[in-house]
Formats: structure tokens, sequence, C-alpha cells
């Protein structure tokens, strides 16, 4: 199979200028794509935005999404902050952030009541991008958890915090907080639902996309009834999208009609660089900008963005 992002953008001499192969007609429109982002600038919110990227679902993209969200936004001049509560810690991998045992990080600030501004790491590819790392630490914190006082609310609470803090120091206001969560629905989970206004959900564009989204729906609808009413799910990305087939249109379809008012317009493509980029630790905006997975992240997060404005 053709890696699209090799093929050369130059036309050939004596090519059909009208884009006369499905090849020449994806590149044509990628161009108009890019240079109608280049006539758009993001705007700041009127206040921070906190957005929960969670689904229980595994492989569907969630901490790419987290990852490639929170550059294209700080890249667009945004004050960005990366929380990642995946005891996996790959959020923090793509984003080159050292996050090996014993390092400060959010087990610390969940566990021990450090402050957040203790564990924040600068992206060393993107200004105004900070990351509070996870550790393998973090696998424990579930159980831990369990026993502290006003468990499900120590995230709100630290980055209650830090904002006050960034305040009083004349610092510039986070603009985003993107929070990574784990592929489940434990305390670690509903920490970053009680701590959000707002909940992404990237969902694949493949057989059984929707299975399980209704429980995960629940918990939001629990959340909102007894620990933060001002939760709501904003933003539907559709993720590792194929065009060419069937399956692929009709899910995007089928996930349209399920949620008509949160799905973007914009949609992720299955794309070599996105899923090379992390094993080099980085996003697919810093690894190959000019890649279609790049343009794709950058049309959502312009999306977002434009789409909180309006709220």
């Amino acid at each position: 199979m053709v890696d699209q992002d090799k093929v050369s953008r130059e036309t050939p001499k004596g090519a059909d200028s009208t884009a006369s192969t499905p090849l020449a007609r994806q590149l044509e429109s990628e161009n108009r794509r890019r240079e109608k982002l280049k006539t758009k600038r993001m705007q700041r919110p009127d206040r921070t935005r906190i957005i929960t990227i969670s689904n229980q679902k595994g492989g569907v993209g969630k901490t790419t999404t987290t990852v490639n969200l929170s550059t294209a936004m700080a890249r667009a001049g945004m004050n960005v902050l990366v929380i990642d509560t995946d005891p996996q810690g790959n959020a923090s991998t793509a984003l080159n952030i050292d996050h090996q045992q014993g390092t400060p990080s959010i087990y610390n600030v969940l566990i021990e009541d450090w402050d957040l501004k203790e564990v924040l790491y600068p992206n060393p590819d993107t200004d105004n991008l900070f990351v509070a790392p996870s550790t393998i630490d973090l696998a424990g914190a579930e159980i831990e958890l369990v026993s502290l006082v006003a468990r499900e609310q120590r995230l709100t609470r630290a980055l209650q915090k830090y904002f006050e803090y960034r305040e009083a120091n004349d610092l510039p206001r986070i603009d985003y907080v993107f929070i990574d969560c784990p592929p489940s629905l434990g305390l670690l989970t509903v920490n970053a639902f009680v701590a959000a206004n707002e909940v992404l959900i990237p969902i694949q564009t493949e057989y059984y996309a929707l299975e399980g989204l209704s429980q995960l729906v629940k918990n939001i609808e629990m959340i909102q009834e007894h620990l933060n009413p001002d939760l709501h799910i904003s933003t539907i990305v559709l993720t590792m999208f194929d065009s060419r087939t069937n399956l692929a249109v009709q899910v995007a379809e089928e996930v349209r009609d399920y949620f008509p008012n949160q799905v973007l317009n914009a949609v992720i493509p299955r794309n070599v660089r996105i899923s090379e980029a992390p094993s080099y630790q980085q996003s697919v905006l810093t690894y190959d900008p000019s890649s279609t997975g790049a343009l794709s992240y950058r049309e959502a997060a312009m999306e977002i963005a434009t789409r909180g404005t309006k709220r």
C-alpha cells in the first residue's frame, strides 16, 4: 500500500491540472485545507477549558488524540496543560517527558498532596505546553485513593490551587487542560471527570465502535448528578477513519446520528505518521508537520476552539 505522506506533492509536467486521479484529488484537497487553516486564528477561550479525554474501550486513539490536540493548541498560541492519569504513561512518552519510577508525577499530587506545580515539565518541542506525567507508581493509586478524604475531588483541588498560584504570580492563564484517562472507569477516571468541564470521546470508525459507550454515558450522568453538574460531553472525535471502506463511512454516519451535536466535522484518518510519531517521543505535528495526520489534528483543534467560543 502506498504511504500517501511519502508521495511528492509536485505535479509532474504534462499532468492533468484538473486532478484526474484519486491521489491527485486528495493532495489538491489537502492543499486547500492547509490554505484555509492559514486564514484562521485560534481565539482564546473566555475561561480555562478542562477537557477529559475518555473511552473505556482500548485502542481507539485516546492518548494519541490527547497528545496531538494539546500540541496543536499550544502551537496555535494557547497555554496548554496535559495531565497524564494513565499508569501506562503513553502520553508522557509521546510528549518526551521522563516518567520512570520515582519521577515526581501526578501520583504525588493525588496520593501525597504535592502541589501540581511541583510535577510539571515543559514539552521540549513545543512552547506553552506543560505536562504532569504518569509513572508506574500510579498503578496502585486506585487502591490507595479508596481510604483518602474527598477521594473523587483530589485532582479538582490540585488544579484550583495551581490556577490560584498562577494568578497570584501574574502568570498567564492556562487556556486548555487535557486529562488523559486510563481505559477504565475507576477512581482515576472519576477524578478526571470531577475536575473537568467537558468530556471528549474518541471513537474508532470500525465495527463495535459504539459498544460499551452507553455505560460510559451512564457514568458521566452519575458524575453530573452527584459530583459535577457542569460536566457534559462536548466533543466526539472520529479516529482511524478510512474513507475507502464502506464500513468506516457507515460507522461515521451511525455515530453522527447518535451524537448529532457533538461529532466534529474534522475526522482523524488512518495515517502512518500518526502511528510512527510516539516511537520518536513526538506528536505527529512535530514529527511530520506536513502529513495528513498533522493537518487533521490541526483542523480538529481549530474546530474545538471555535465551538468553545460559540457556547
